[in-house]
């Protein structure tokens, strides 16, 4: 298939890290050491290399003009799995709220929702650069939760201190997001036809 070039490759194996990293973190083995290595490294490992795929697979598929259809549907998917799995996996653990991941997720999904809305009437909403900041914050939560769990410390209070981040980074974004959802396709701004750099948006992989 033309489309799965080595970008759109990346990131489908990122989807296939997903389970894996949920097995490493849930299941009960005997002893702490999987293959001797303690448990909590092999999942922070799983989901170091599954973050880092993200960035590789925009960062090749730009710089190899590699941007497909299929690139920018199967990205987002893989990166709301991975670390909607993540967060489940922790309240499991009990190493994060159940309420702030519901907030977390929650956010995702109203998100994709109105972007793909907006995105089928011809109008793209730009990713909101407070995502940016949600998604680096993220990642260090999750990593630094994983890490340190069991070990009362520095780790697991940069974790929570990260994962507070997340929160009011997802609320304040999703906010942004319903702002300007609103002004192009509410009664004011509906029937609004995308401008020439909203177009050329859509060829960009939604990181």
């Amino acid at each position: 298939m033309a489309a799965m070039n080595l970008p759109n490759t990346l990131t489908v194996s990122r989807i296939f890290l997903v389970p894996l990293l949920v097995v490493v973190l849930l299941t009960k083995f005997e002893g702490p050491l999987i293959l001797g290595v303690p448990k909590e490294f092999l999942g922070a490992g799983i989901f170091a290399v599954a973050s880092f795929t993200d960035w590789l697979d925009g960062y090749l598929a730009r710089r190899r003009h590699e941007i497909t259809v299929l690139g920018q549907v199967i990205d987002p998917l893989a990166d709301k799995l991975l670390t909607s799995a993540a967060f489940i996996s922790l309240v499991q653990l009990d190493l994060a709220p159940a309420w702030m991941v519901a907030i977390i997720i929650g956010r995702e999904l109203a998100v994709t929702g109105l972007r793909s809305i907006a995105y089928a009437r011809g109008v793209v909403i730009p990713a909101s650069p407070l995502g940016k900041v949600k998604m680096g914050s993220q990642v260090v939560a999750i990593l630094a939760l994983i890490l340190g769990a069991g070990r009362p410390g520095d780790l697991l209070l940069i974790g929570q201190v990260a994962l507070w981040v997340v929160v009011a980074t997802a609320v304040t974004s999703a906010a942004d997001y319903y702002r300007r959802f609103n002004a192009v396709l509410g009664p004011r701004g509906a029937g609004v036809p995308a401008r020439a750099d909203e177009t050329a948006e859509r060829r960009t992989r939604v990181g």
